[in-house]
């Protein structure tokens, strides 16, 4: 559904405040170097994509689907800061990558929830796809996939840690297990750094297409994770 100009300007006005309020706890999180002024910056570009693509006949709230796609622009712009810590940038990646997997939950979320047997399903879907995300993207000291480096397991956290690189390790080798075009998707935007709009472009495929097989990539490395014991 097409609407007018004078639509898409009332609802970028109406939102100037959820761009702010998103910078402002977004900033707070960050290292002192990162200016205030920037996150707004990148918030309003995904303000006005946001109010550019939103379709109101599917039945979503505009400041729900802008809230994701302020936020998510936010971290795409935090995320090519080359120069952040790597914490920091593991950090942001796993923000960024969470944020793609609320607002596709967001929108099914409208069409398919009903009942708290429903809400109960859609909760664990979606804490085993943030594990998973959170494998996939955080990395102490580890070599170049995030994969942490040997830990001693003689030490107070040495136990957890060991799980935790278990578990990383396991990711991994799930991911070089994908079929080959999800397998290219998931490095592409966990190892390469690249938005799931820029993977599915070079991939060949749309936006909502990439978002959608990222969706499916990710339950099934989860169910896969739980089948061999790792749970979110």
């Amino acid at each position: 559904m097409a609407v007018s100009s004078g639509t898409v300007e009332h609802w970028v006005d109406e939102c100037q405040g959820l761009v702010r309020s998103l910078a402002v706890r977004i900033h707070r999180k960050l290292p002192p170097g990162v200016e205030l002024e920037d996150l707004v910056a990148y918030g309003q570009v995904g303000l006005v994509e946001a109010a550019r693509d939103f379709d109101p006949d599917r039945g979503n709230r505009f400041s729900t689907y802008a809230y994701y796609r302020i936020r998510g622009a936010i971290y795409d712009g935090l995320s090519k800061m080359s120069w952040l810590g790597r914490q920091d940038r593991s950090q942001v990646r796993y923000e960024q990558m969470s944020n793609e997997v609320l607002s596709l939950e967001s929108e099914a979320e409208q069409a398919e929830r009903g009942g708290s047997a429903a809400d109960l399903r859609w909760l664990r879907g979606v804490t085993r796809a943030l594990a998973v995300v959170y494998l996939a993207t955080q990395g102490d000291a580890g070599d170049a996939r995030g994969v942490p480096a040997v830990v001693d397991e003689s030490s107070p956290a040495g136990p957890a840690a060991a799980i935790r690189r278990e578990a990383h390790e396991m990711v991994h080798r799930l991911i070089d297990a994908l079929p080959p075009e999800a397998g290219a998707l998931i490095r592409a935007t966990y190892f390469e750094g690249l938005s799931l709009q820029e993977a599915g472009r070079r991939l060949g495929m749309s936006k909502s297409w990439a978002s959608r097989l990222h969706a499916k990539t990710l339950q099934h490395l989860a169910h896969a994770l739980r089948g061999h014991e790792i749970s979110a």
